[in-house]
């Protein structure tokens, strides 16, 4: 009987990646670039598994990849952006909504922080644009609304969860990153249950949600991730990464009791 692997660096990633099969884990976020996510096919297809799982690390790195995967949860008219096809695709159907929305805002795909963020007058200066240097594809395309709330939510497997409201009367960015304050928001059941769900399907065994409302409607998501910056929140660091480490070390036994022997793969 042969004994199963569980990785846990990316340098054991790549030194057996053709060894690994069904049975194996990956037990780490893997720093894929954009033309090796073709490798996270390979594995699923020989039925190696990860934690966090693949579904989640590759929603966590991609915005694009999150409205696609998780529109059902989003605002209205959340679109995907990949070429100027899609953007004509887009314009069409809100020229069609007699002028419901007079701004918009884009966002790109791997930036954080808010830092990718924009906000545009009109469609056909996104149209302009998109594509060049100043818009690369792809991106998300979504309608602006002037008076949102913006609710941080961290969830951390059943340990630990906490929510604060972000506010910033300055800037439309919500985030604290760019001078916004924060304040203790108290979840309801539903909001729970909302952010349970789309976890569920992101496969997110810990998570980092922005909620937002819209003149009183949602919650909606705006965006999810394994793991974010904490500045706001009642959690410190060091709590937060002693829950992580015990999440990920239950996962691991659960692991051994359905694979047995295991190795731990280090440098």
């Amino acid at each position: 009987m042969r004994a199963y692997y569980i990785i846990l660096s990316y340098q054991a990633f790549r030194k057996h990646f053709n060894d690994l099969k069904e049975g194996d884990l990956i037990g780490i976020r893997l720093p894929l670039k954009k033309e090796e996510i073709g490798l996270i096919v390979d594995l699923i297809n020989r039925k190696v598994e990860a934690f966090p799982p693949f579904l989640a690390q590759l929603l966590s790195g991609s915005k694009t990849l999150q409205a696609e995967i998780l529109k059902e949860f989003m605002l209205p008219f959340t679109f995907v952006i990949r070429d100027l096809k899609t953007m004509l695709s887009a314009i069409s159907l809100f020229s069609q909504l007699e002028g419901s929305f007079s701004k918009f805002i884009t966002k790109d795909d791997k930036a954080n922080c808010g830092l990718g963020v924009r906000l545009w007058n009109s469609l056909e200066d996104i149209f302009n644009v998109a594509g060049s240097q100043v818009l690369p594809f792809p991106f998300v395309l979504q309608p602006f609304y002037e008076n949102i709330r913006d609710i941080r939510v961290i969830i951390l497997g059943d340990y630990y969860i906490e929510a604060y409201e972000r506010i910033n009367p300055t800037n439309f960015r919500k985030n604290i990153f760019f001078g916004g304050t924060s304040q203790i928001y108290n979840l309801s059941e539903e909001e729970i249950n909302f952010c349970k769900a789309v976890m569920k399907r992101g496969q997110f065994p810990y998570a980092h949600l922005d909620l937002i409302y819209i003149n009183g409607e949602g919650p909606y998501l705006s965006e999810i991730n394994l793991k974010g910056g904490i500045k706001g929140a009642q959690i410190n660091t060091q709590e937060y990464e002693k829950i992580i480490y015990k999440i990920t070390q239950d996962f691991f036994k659960t692991w051994e009791e359905r694979y047995n022997p295991v190795i731990y793969l280090k440098p």
